[in-house]
């Protein structure tokens, strides 16, 4: 009787814990490796976390913000930097608007609260490490509100000039269009899907009359819509 064939199993998520709280890293390694995923390092502060990232290329960088020589921000930013695609989730207990934003700014996926439940980090883990987003509910409405009082304070003005005028998500894309993102640069900034881009820029197209996204950019500026 032949043997039957083995099923290969799907590899493990490595995971790059940045902490400076030893005792909450070992507790994060166990919670995370009983949920089947495998801690490849550990860091301490910021400037560990790069020097880590770069060693392991881990699939995953669990971040704290608040640590010692380099925070988490300045440490996702220059990950960031030497590698477009890390995936870095943040993981603190900091909630305050000017950290959330500044995280997000500096390419983090996803944000989290330390209250998460094991089974809840264990699958916004895997959703970044997927190319998706994870972020806390609070944080979430953040980011948004933050998004919409950046985009809406100019409308009244500039808009006038539009036949109907674009909503606080439109004009949130179309000022990173004009940066000359792509629409998955643009879905990564905004935790969009980047079908939902791509409908907000042709919506965008229509709305300014604009044949492409250079002209787009092009009118969005001589409009005042940038401002």
């Amino acid at each position: 009787m032949p043997l039957a064939d083995k099923e290969e199993r799907p590899a493990r998520l490595r995971v790059l814990l940045v902490d400076d709280q030893q005792l909450l890293r070992e507790g994060l390694r166990t919670l995370l490796e009983m949920e089947g995923i495998t801690v490849a390092g550990e860091a301490a502060d910021g400037e560990a976390a790069v020097r880590a990232f770069e060693e392991l290329a881990p699939d995953v960088v669990l971040m704290d913000i608040r640590m010692p020589r380099m925070d988490g921000v300045e440490a996702t930013r220059r990950i960031r930097n030497r590698a477009p695609e890390a995936r870095v989730l943040v993981l603190t207990t900091f909630d305050e608007d000017e950290l959330v934003l500044a995280a997000v700014r500096a390419g983090a996926r996803g944000y989290l609260l330390k209250d998460v439940s094991g089974a809840d980090l264990a699958a916004a883990v895997r959703n970044v490490a997927a190319g998706g987003a994870a972020l806390a509910a609070g944080v979430a409405r953040k980011v948004m509100d933050a998004f919409a009082r950046l985009a809406e304070p100019a409308a009244s003005t500039a808009e006038r000039h539009l036949v109907e005028p674009l909503s606080g998500r439109e004009r949130a894309v179309l000022a990173l269009l004009a940066r000359g993102l792509s629409n998955k640069e643009i879905a990564d900034q905004l935790f969009l899907a980047e079908g939902t881009v791509k409908n907000h820029v042709s919506t965008i197209l229509a709305k300014i009359d604009a044949r492409d996204r250079t002209q787009a950019a092009l009118k969005a500026r001589s409009l005042g819509l940038l401002e």
